[in-house]
């Protein structure tokens, strides 16, 4: 958070594939393995700042302006007992779904899984996925610019899809 993985990730992977980038810290190119554990530390990080938050503000804020992100009282109950019943995995496999990815951290908070087990599961779930960002950018690596040129055209049907997906969300 506020910037989503799926758009930083790749371009990390992007200047691992140029040997020329230097990487501003080392001072050295982008290494593969070091953007992959920064990567999956940041994810931990944003998803335990969801955490705290949801267990912060809670069942109560849930039940006061719910209804304003259209989460409705009995659909917090579900979460609820899902999460109860199947907090874990939950942590684990939502880390692999764009849009889930961020939400369940929040509800994971609310439903007050322990954040032990949280934590474990979700830096697990993370593992993959920046893995896998990290490793398209290096394949899309120098197609980056003929990708951009053959995707101008449709630069206003992108953004109104961008923008249909964040009023729908």
């Amino acid at each position: 958070m506020p910037i989503p993985s799926e758009l930083i990730l790749p371009f990390a992977g992007f200047l691992v594939s140029d040997s020329s980038k230097i990487e501003p810290l080392t001072h050295g190119p982008w290494n593969f393995w070091v953007v992959v554990i920064v990567g999956v530390a940041a994810n931990t990080t944003g998803s335990l700042f969801g955490y705290a938050l949801g267990a912060k503000l809670g069942r109560p804020f849930l039940d006061r302006w719910g209804r304003y992100l259209l989460v409705r009282h009995h659909e917090v109950e579900l979460a609820e007992r899902f999460f109860a019943r199947w907090g874990s995995p939950t942590a684990f496999i939502s880390r692999l779904l764009p849009g889930v990815r961020t939400a369940i951290s929040f509800v994971a908070g609310v439903s007050h899984m322990p954040i032990g087990r949280f934590t474990v599961y979700s830096t697990l779930g993370a593992i993959p996925w920046t893995i896998t960002l990290v490793y398209a950018g290096t394949v899309l690596g120098s197609n980056w610019v003929q990708i951009r040129d053959d995707l101008r055209p449709y630069d206003t049907l992108i953004v109104l899809a961008c923008v249909a997906a964040v009023v729908g969300s």
